[in-house]
C-alpha cells in the first residue's frame, strides 16, 4: 500500500496511479500525492488539535486554501460523516469509531480520486466495523471515489469490496471478482482461510456454485426430479457480498449417476467441481462458463 502514495520505492515493474507513473524520473509527486487520501489503522490524529483543525491543515498547508473555505468544506465532510457536532472536540475524547470517521473525513479534505485504507477496521469491535464499512460504500457510489483496502478481514471484503488480490510474499497469487475468488474457492483462498473441506469417502461428492438469480437451489430439487435420483446434502452455505447473497452446496451421488448428474449440469448456469475423497482421486475439473 505505501508503494501507492510514493512512501516506499519499487524494485521493479511501476504503478500507475490516474494514467501516470507513480515512479517516473518527471512525476510530480506531490501534486500526484493530492489525488490520494490515506486512512490509517491507527486514525494517526493530532492529540493537541480540534477534530475541525485536523481536517482543514492539510488543505490549508497544501493547497493554500483559506481558513474559511477550508473549514466550509470540513463541516460538510464531518456532516457526511456523521460527527458535525464534534467539530471543536479532541480526539481524546471520541470513541474508535468516531476516531476513524474524522479520520476519513480528513483523508477526503483533498478531495482525492483514490482513498487508500490500511486495515482501518481492524482495531474496531463489529458494530463500528459495520457502521465504517457502510460509510466506505457510500463515499465510494455518491462520490465516485475509488477505495483500495488492505486487511486481513475477510466479511470487509465480502462487505464492501466488488475487486479483490490475494498477495503473498509480495506477489499477487489470484485476482478478480470478489464472489467468483470466494465461490470458486481456489487453493490460495483455502490456504488463506484455513478451512479443509470435508466429504464422505464414498460416492461423488460434487461443490455446485449457485450464482444470485439461483442462490435459492431450486436447480437441486429440478435435477433430482428430471434424473431420477437421490442423493445427500453434504454441506451448504450462503454468504452475502455486498447486497447479493450468493451460495455454494456440496452433495454426494452415487458413483454410477455421476455421468448424468455431470451432464445435467453442463446444461444450467451454475458452476461445479467434483472434489477429491478416496474413491475418487483428484478431479479438479475447469469450473464451466468462468
Amino acid at each position: 500500500l505505501r508503494c501507492l502514495n510514493a512512501l516506499e520505492t519499487v524494485t521493479a515493474g511501476e504503478v500507475s496511479i490516474l494514467g501516470h507513473n507513480l515512479f517516473d524520473k518527471n512525476a510530480n509527486i506531490n501534486k500526484l500525492r493530492e489525488d490520494i487520501g490515506m486512512v490509517f489503522q491507527g486514525f494517526n490524529l493530532f492529540p493537541h488539535m480540534t477534530v475541525l483543525d485536523n481536517i482543514t491543515m492539510a488543505p490549508k498547508m497544501l493547497k493554500k486554501s483559506s481558513k474559511e473555505e477550508a473549514e466550509k468544506v470540513a463541516i460538510d465532510l464531518l456532516r457526511k460523516v456523521g460527527l458535525e457536532s464534534k467539530k471543536d472536540s479532541y480526539p481524546s475524547s471520541l470513541s474508535g469509531g468516531q476516531k476513524q470517521r474524522v479520520a476519513i473525513a480528513r483523508a477526503l479534505a483533498l478531495n482525492p480520486n483514490i482513498l487508500l485504507c490500511d486495515e482501518a477496521t481492524s482495531a474496531l469491535d463489529p458494530n463500528t466495523t459495520k457502521s465504517i464499512l457502510s460509510l466506505l460504500r457510500d463515499i465510494n457510489k455518491k462520490l465516485g471515489i475509488t477505495i483500495i483496502i488492505v486487511t486481513h478481514q475477510m466479511e470487509v471484503v465480502k462487505e464492501v469490496c466488488n475487486k479483490v488480490a490475494i498477495l503473498k510474499d509480495g506477489k499477487v497469487l489470484e485476482c478478480g471478482d470478489t464472489e467468483e475468488l470466494f465461490l470458486n474457492h481456489s487453493e490460495c483462498l483455502k490456504e488463506l482461510l484455513g478451512e479443509e473441506e470435508v466429504v464422505p469417502n464414498s460416492g461423488v461428492n460434487i461443490k455446485l456454485f449457485f450464482p444470485k438469480e439461483f442462490s435459492n437451489g431450486y436447480i437441486i430439487t429440478s435435477m433430482a426430479r428430471s434424473l431420477d435420483i437421490d442423493f445427500s446434502i453434504v454441506w451448504g452455505k450462503l454468504e452475502k457480498f455486498r447486497d447479493d447473497v450468493l451460495g455454494s452446496l456440496i452433495i454426494n451421488i452415487p458413483q454410477d449417476k455421476k455421468e448424468q448428474v455431470i451432464n445435467y449440469l453442463n446444461l444450467t448456469d451454475v458452476k461445479w467441481e467434483v472434489l477429491q475423497n478416496k474413491e475418487n482421486k483428484i478431479n479438479n475439473k475447469e469450473l464451466e462458463r468462468a
